[in-house]
C-alpha cells in the first residue's frame, strides 16, 4: 500500500469544509499513514483539536509560539520530519498568504519552512475559487512546486449556492495522494516504461478564420495518458486543442494540425506503448488562403481543393520504431466491429478500440463511452462505463500484455 508508514503533515484550514477532514484522517490512518496535524485559528471554529488528536493518535499543533515545541524550533520540526504535507480545506485566504510566503502563524511558518512536497486541496465559495486574485494565487503556489487536488463542484454549504468550490470527498483525496506519491516512487506495472498518447481533434485551416475539424473532445485520450501515468509511466500526450487541462505528471505537446501531430509523434518515439486515440482529419485544405475568404455577390461557392492527410497510426505501424504495443482507435457510426477489424490489419496495430460516436449515444464530448476492443485474438465487448474506467481498464489491458 502506497500510504503505509508514510508520514504525512496535515495542515487543517478554517472552512466549513473542515468537518470533512475528520473523514480523511480516518481514510489515511486505515491504509497505514501516521497522520500529524496542525490546525489554524480559523480551524479551530469548525472542529476541535480534541477531535483531530483522538483520530490521529497524535498531539495537534496550534500556536507558533507554544513554548515547549519551539525549544526545538518546532515549526521547522514539523515540516521536515513528514514524508509529505496536505492542505485541506486551503482557503482563499490561506492559499493567498502561501502564495505571498506569509509565516507569522504555525501553519504558514511550517509550510514556508517545508522541505516535503505539498498538496493544497482548496474549499471556498464558488465566487471566491473564481475570483483572478485567487486564481493567481494558486497559479503560483502551482509554481512554487505545490500539487493542486479539487476543488470540486456541486452544492455549496450556503443556501442557493452551487459551482466549483468543494473539497473533494475523502476518498477521493486519498486515492490522489496514492497517486502522486506512486508517481514519486516509480512503481506500478509501467514503471520505467515509455507511453505516447494521442488526444483530442486536430484542426486543418482553410483561411486564417476558419477550419475543417471534427467533434472529438479529447476526454477518453487525455484519461489514457492520466492512466498511464498512475501505472507508473513516463507519458508523452500529443494534444490537439481541447478545452481539458493536462493531466498531472504527464509531459503534454500542443499542437493543432495533422502534420504537426505526426511530427511531435515522432520526436517522442521510441516509446514502449503508442496509444493514438486522437481523432486526426482525413483532409486538410491543399493550400490554406493567407487572407480571410470573401464573398463576391455572385452566390458561388469557393473550391477548395483537398488533399489527404498523413495516416498517423498507419505510418507508426509500419514504421522503423514501431513501439511493441500499438494502439488504434476506430470512431465509426456503422459496421463499427468490421471497420475496426479492417483497420487493425491496415495499420498493423495491435489493438483496435471500438466504438460508436452516433450522435445518439453522446459519446463525443460526453462523459461515458462503450468500447470494442478489437485483436488479433478477437473482439471483447465491454459494456458502457464512465472513461477513466475505460481508461484504467485499456491501461491495465496493454500493461499485462506487455509486461506477458
Amino acid at each position: 500500500m502506497m500510504l503505509k508508514g508514510k508520514r504525512i503533515l496535515l495542515v487543517i484550514g478554517g472552512g466549513i469544509a473542515a468537518y470533512k477532514v475528520l473523514d480523511l484522517i480516518r481514510r489515511l490512518k486505515e491504509r497505514g499513514a501516521d497522520v500529524r496535524a496542525i490546525m489554524t485559528a480559523g480551524g479551530q471554529h469548525f472542529v476541535t483539536p480534541l477531535s483531530v488528536g483522538a483520530l490521529t493518535g497524535n498531539k495537534v499543533h496550534t500556536d507558533l509560539f507554544d513554548l515547549a515545541d519551539e525549544q526545538d524550533i518546532g515549526h521547522i520540526a514539523l515540516s521536515r520530519d513528514c514524508d509529505l504535507i496536505v492542505v485541506a480545506p486551503a482557503t482563499a485566504n490561506l492559499i493567498a498568504r502561501m502564495a505571498h510566503g506569509q509565516a507569522d502563524e504555525l501553519a504558514t511558518a511550517s509550510l514556508l519552512a517545508a522541505a516535503a512536497p505539498i498538496i493544497v486541496c482548496p474549499a471556498m465559495n464558488p465566487r471566491m475559487w473564481s475570483h483572478p486574485a485567487t486564481q493567481r494565487n494558486v497559479a503560483q503556489i502551482k509554481a512554487d512546486g505545490a500539487t493542486i487536488i479539487g476543488p470540486a463542484a456541486g452544492k455549496m454549504a450556503e443556501r442557493g449556492e452551487e459551482g466549483v468550490g468543494r473539497l473533494p470527498e475523502p476518498l477521493e483525496i486519498v486515492g490522489k495522494i496514492e497517486d502522486f506519491l506512486r508517481l514519486r516512487s516509480g512503481t506500478g506495472p509501467l514503471a520505467g516504461r515509455h507511453v505516447l498518447v494521442t488526444s483530442g481533434p486536430t484542426l486543418e485551416p482553410i483561411d486564417p478564420v476558419r477550419y475543417i475539424a471534427n467533434r472529438s473532445s479529447g476526454k477518453q485520450g487525455h484519461a489514457i495518458a492520466a492512466a498511464a501515468a498512475r501505472a507508473g509511466a513516463r507519458v508523452t500526450l500529443v494534444s490537439g486543442p481541447v478545452r481539458l487541462a493536462d493531466p498531472e505528471g504527464v509531459t503534454t505537446v500542443h499542437v493543432e494540425t495533422a502534420l504537426e501531430m505526426l511530427a511531435a509523434v515522432e520526436a517522442a518515439l521510441p516509446a514502449d506503448i503508442a496509444i493514438m486515440a486522437a481523432a486526426v482529419a482525413d483532409w486538410r485544405v491543399r493550400s490554406a488562403a493567407a487572407a480571410k475568404i470573401k464573398k463576391d455577390g455572385s452566390g458561388a461557392v469557393p473550391p477548395l481543393a483537398l488533399t489527404e492527410n498523413p495516416d498517423i497510426l498507419s505510418t507508426v505501424g509500419h514504421g522503423s520504431q514501431r513501439p511493441k504495443i500499438l494502439v488504434g482507435f476506430a470512431a465509426e457510426t456503422n459496421d463499427v466491429i468490421d471497420n475496426g477489424s479492417v483497420k487493425l490489419k491496415a495499420k498493423a496495430a495491435d489493438f483496435i478500440v471500438a466504438n460508436d460516436v452516433s450522435p445518439e449515444h453522446g459519446v463525443m464530448g460526453g462523459e461515458r463511452n462503450m468500447v470494442h476492443v478489437i485483436s488479433r485474438d478477437g473482439v471483447d465487448h465491454w459494456p458502457q462505463m464512465d472513461k477513466t474506467e475505460v481508461a484504467e481498464r485499456l491501461i491495465a489491458l496493454f500493461a499485462s500484455r506487455l509486461n506477458a
